[in-house]
C-alpha cells in the first residue's frame, strides 16, 4: 500500500525528491512527539524519517488537477536526526532508578511500544541510533544496550556545534554575534525535540544559563506538527493563531526564523549523511 493511500483527501505535500537515493515508496508512521508525547506524523522514505510538519494561511487555495484543495493547507517533510525520536524511548527502556544505571535490554523490546507499532518499522535504524548513544553489550550473538548519559551528552554536543554553524550560514549576522549567543540559539532550537533533563545536561556542559535558552524557545513559533496520518489536521484548520504549544502566533519576523529553523535542520541533516 502506497503512503498516501488511506488520506481523507487530496493534499499538497513538499519533501525532498528520493528518486536517486533509492525507490522506496515511502511509509506514514504515527510515533510520539519526544517532548510533548504527543501522536505525531512522521514519513520514512529509503531510511530516512521525515517529520510531517500542517502549514496553512488563510484565503489560500491549491489547484491539484481536477481537485481544489479549499482551505490551502500543506504539509512539509523535514528529515529528522532519527535520534531525537527514539531518545525517550531509550530512557524509559532502561528503568533507571536513583544511582542505579539501569537495564540492558534487547533492541526488539525497546523499540516496543503500546498504542504505537510505527516504531516496529524503525526497527534498523533504531540499532544503528543506539549506537550513538547506548552501552552496548555482547552476549552470543544477542546485543543488549542501555542508554548512557555521557554518550547522550556528547551527540547533544555534536548537534549544537553543527547547528551553530549551519545559522551562520543562514545569516551573514549570525556570523557577528558572539560565541554564548550563538551556543544560546542553538540549544533553544534542541530544546523543541529534548526533555529539561537532558537540556540541563547540555547548558552545564556548554557553561550557558538554561533560562535564557527556554525564554528563546518561547519566542520561535514553529510550524505544527501533523498529529494525525489520515490527512485530518482539524486542529490546525480551526486555530491558526496558535503555536503547536497554544501559544499566541508572532509576527512575521518569527514565521521567517520559522522557515530558516526548518531549513536549518535540514541542512544540518544532510551533511551528516556525508
Amino acid at each position: 500500500m502506497a503512503w498516501w493511500e488511506g488520506f481523507d483527501e487530496i493534499r499538497l505535500l513538499i519533501a525532498a525528491d528520493t528518486a536517486e537515493t533509492g525507490n522506496d515508496v515511502g511509509q506514514l508512521l504515527s510515533l510520539r512527539h519526544p517532548k510533548s508525547g504527543n501522536s505525531m506524523c512522521c514519513l520514512l522514505v529509503n531510511g530516512v524519517v521525515q517529520e510531517l510538519n500542517w502549514f496553512k494561511q488563510s484565503y489560500t487555495s491549491w489547484f491539484l488537477g481536477d481537485y481544489v484543495a479549499e482551505d490551502g493547507g500543506l504539509y512539509t517533510a523535514t528529515p529528522v536526526d532519527p535520534v531525537f525520536i527514539l531518545l525517550p524511548i531509550f530512557e524509559e527502556a532502561r528503568m533507571k532508578k536513583g544511582d542505579d544505571p539501569g537495564k540492558f535490554r534487547l533492541v526488539d523490546e525497546i523499540i516496543f511500544v503500546e498504542g504505537y507499532p510505527g516504531y516496529q518499522k524503525l526497527l534498523s535504524i533504531a540499532e544503528n541510533c543506539m549506537q550513538v548513544v547506548c552501552e552496548i553489550k555482547e552476549i552470543g550473538s544477542s546485543k543488549f544496550f542501555r542508554l548512557d548519559d555521557s554518550k547522550v551528552l556528547a551527540w547533544m554536543y555534536h548537534r549544537v556545534c553543527q547547528l551553530k554553524q549551519t545559522l551562520s550560514t543562514l545569516d551573514n549576522n549570525y556570523a557577528a554575534r558572539e560565541e554564548k549567543d550563538r551556543l544560546i540559539d542553538a540549544v533553544s532550537i534542541l530544546g523543541e525535540y529534548l526533555d529539561e533533563p537532558w537540556l540541563k545536561l547540555l547548558s552545564d556542559r556548554l557553561r550557558i544559563d538554561l533560562t535564557e535558552a527556554t525564554r528563546k524557545m518561547s519566542d520561535i513559533e514553529i510550524l505544527p506538527t501533523a498529529t494525525e496520518c489520515n490527512g485530518s489536521q482539524e486542529k490546525s484548520r480551526s486555530d491558526n493563531k496558535s503555536t503547536r504549544a497554544g501559544r499566541q502566533a508572532k509576527k512575521p519576523k518569527v514565521e521567517t526564523e520559522s522557515h530558516n529553523i526548518r531549513e536549518m535542520f535540514t541542512r544540518a541533516s544532510s551533511r551528516r549523511k556525508k
